[in-house]
């Protein structure tokens, strides 16, 4: 069963690395989308290049980290009783589930021909994935309580 479990996690992680590359990336596609001219080049580029994102890496990978994360606690739900880490750092992951609902959403007000946010936005929340990473990472390495 250690085995598994092992598989499991390396499995896991491999997918949150994908996911979260493209949590990074997306919104600096967004920083170019909200730049560029309406029904130009540059937009349908980045249009293409968003919709590709989300369907083939991060959507999947979203997934696929969730699924792995449960099988993971249900193979491992003794040894985590009582632990309050593993609760916030649920938390967070589910923020990031949020997040990237936001992020597919916002994906869409684009599509309609608008420009749902500044530039400036997409440069500040494009640090929000990197530092709810952190806080995961520590939770889970260090364990802290």
């Amino acid at each position: 069963m250690y085995s598994l479990y092992l598989w499991l996690k390396a499995f896991h992680l491999c997918a949150v690395i994908f996911w979260m590359a493209g949590m990074l990336y997306l919104p600096r596609l967004f920083v170019y989308h909200s730049t560029a001219k309406v029904g130009g080049e540059l937009e349908t580029k980045m249009e293409e290049a968003e919709a590709k994102l989300l369907r083939i890496i991060m959507n999947p990978a979203m997934i696929i980290a969730f699924i792995l994360g449960i099988a993971i606690v249900a193979i491992n739900g003794p040894a985590y009783a009582g632990t309050g880490w593993l609760y916030v750092k649920i938390l967070l992951a589910l923020g990031l589930i949020g997040y990237h609902g936001f992020l597919a959403k916002t994906r869409k007000g684009f599509l309609n021909g608008g420009r749902p946010r500044s530039e400036k936005f997409f440069r500040r929340i494009n640090e929000i994935p990197a530092i709810v990473t952190i806080l995961i990472v520590i939770l889970v390495i260090v364990k802290p309580f």
